[in-house]
């Protein structure tokens, strides 16, 4: 069978742990077909057994080379694995297993911004690496995340499609979020939570800039709750209670 009648997917993610599965069933659940690849590939085949119902369809590939072969031209490709050594390990795997100088590799992890601006320039000639940045845990992966995209502008054309399509949506006129989803029903219309950050690791230093706003409101709630606790006397009803409203 040749390469082009196997490229069946639209796009392929790699890294199935719990964000890279969420991720792919949420673009599976809005029609995209996903290729899928897991270093241990028992985790890939129990992954792919048990969802073959989402609207796109699952491809699950035992190898890289095959993994490349499923996807069609400009290849797009989610990396979902840990910062570091590992994105550059990854990806030069990919260029081995058949990736093109066209084709999209997309960092989706916390990398730090400055090693996406090098990944860049370290492999602009042989793909179009890009960064986007990520928010929203396992239940924002599945079915609505924040996506914080940056990178070279003709990438972002090709990637916006999926991005508008899988981030959270908000009511235009309220902002209020728009959560009536379940599996196989995502959510639609709304406005998307995703926009192009800017070229570069822009999508990254965003990424790190909202993690550390993320960080300081996290440790406001724990050290109100310490104060009200310990100085307050209040007991873990009540500030619940407090909390709540």
């Amino acid at each position: 069978m040749t390469t082009a009648a196997r490229a069946s997917a639209d796009v392929g993610l790699i890294g199935l742990a719990v964000m890279g599965e969420n991720l792919a069933l949420n673009m599976a659940d809005h029609g995209y077909r996903v290729a899928v690849y897991n270093r241990t590939t028992a985790v890939m085949e129990k992954f792919v057994a048990g969802h073959g119902d989402t609207p796109g369809g699952l491809v699950g590939a035992a190898a890289l080379p095959d993994f490349v072969a499923a996807l069609k031209t400009p290849r797009k490709i989610l990396l979902l694995v840990k910062a570091g050594a590992p994105v550059d390990a990854v990806v030069e795997q990919l260029l081995g297993a058949g990736v093109e100088p066209d084709d999209i590799v997309v960092d989706c992890g916390n990398s730090l911004w400055t090693d996406t601006i090098r990944r860049e320039k370290q492999y602009a000639d042989r793909c179009r690496f890009f960064g986007s940045g990520v928010s929203g845990g396992e239940v924002g992966a599945r079915f609505g995340p924040s996506l914080m995209p940056g990178g070279h502008p003709a990438s972002w054309e090709h990637l916006r499609p999926i991005w508008e399509a899988i981030a959270a949506k908000v009511d235009p006129k309220t902002g209020k979020p728009l959560e009536d989803w379940a599996p196989g029903k995502p959510v639609t219309g709304g406005e998307p939570c995703t926009a192009y950050m800017g070229p570069d690791g822009a999508g990254h230093y965003v990424k790190m800039v909202h993690n550390g706003i993320e960080y300081v409101d996290m440790q406001l709630i724990s050290e109100a709750y310490h104060l009200l606790a310990a100085l307050g006397g209040m007991a873990p009803d009540r500030l619940s209670e407090i909390f709540a409203e």
